[in-house]
């Protein structure tokens, strides 16, 4: 059995992963759940935050028999972390997660999208540290196929997101490759466009690919058929 490290995307934090720490553990795994800084019960300041201290943040949970999987955003810090000590980890699964391509920033691979979905949802803060996503927008962008209770539970949990670490280019090498990878891709996805995630996902090889139709947030929406997803990755990844 396995060890998952879940990793939030923006504006989210590990209370996102509510469901899915119980039904990874009804397979047999175990599984653990960490905040960003500045999100959820972390207490770094929003002007403090970079791409570095993100990737310290997963690399201070992980082990090397640990397979993290990264949602969204989240696919930046832990792609960092692989990048610096891919000794650190077992594997890697992005969940609808943007994978980075060398030099390149998060912003930079949102722009390259086919389609932006969630420009006009996001309103930048005063002082243009961070971001935060309209209220309004919630529920369609991120949670359309969930169950009623969830887009008050996370409006009450939503944090503003820092931007620098977004803007921050990562650089990545031989380091990053030897990294086993999944993805698994949001058919029905609002947010991150679902034939963009589709072109990220070759960053596995076709047998580590995996389809799931869902919103933007499958760990809501389907949180036993995606335990069994990561279930299935992890037997098909190489063993520690």
């Amino acid at each position: 059995m396995a060890d998952f490290l879940l990793v939030h995307g923006s504006c989210h934090g590990a209370w996102c992963w509510r469901d899915m720490i119980p039904a990874l553990t009804a397979l047999g795994h175990t599984a653990r759940a960490i905040d960003l800084p500045s999100h959820g019960s972390d207490p770094t300041s929003i002007a403090d935050v970079t791409l570095d201290s993100c990737r310290d943040t997963v690399l201070s949970a992980s082990t090397p028999q640990t397979i993290i999987v990264g949602h969204s955003w989240g696919g930046y810090p832990v792609s960092a972390a692989a990048e610096t000590t891919p000794d650190a980890m077992r594997a890697l699964i992005y969940l609808c997660a943007y994978v980075p391509q060398d030099g390149l920033s998060m912003v930079e691979m949102r722009k390259r999208a086919p389609r932006q979905l969630i420009v006009d949802a996001v309103e930048k803060s005063t002082d243009g540290l961070s971001y935060t996503v309209r209220p309004d927008m919630v529920h369609d962008l991120f949670y359309h196929d969930c169950p009623p209770e969830t887009v008050p539970y996370a409006l009450a949990r939503m944090c503003p997101q820092p931007i620098a670490p977004q803007e921050t280019p990562l650089f990545v090498s031989d380091n990053f490759a030897r990294v086993p990878k999944a993805y698994i891709r949001a058919t029905d996805d609002h947010t991150i466009p679902t034939e963009y995630e589709e072109q990220m996902s070759h960053v596995a090889p076709k047998g580590l690919r995996a389809d799931i139709n869902s919103s933007h947030s499958p760990f809501f929406s389907h949180p036993r058929l995606l335990s069994e997803i990561l279930d299935d990755l992890e037997q098909k990844l190489p063993a520690v």
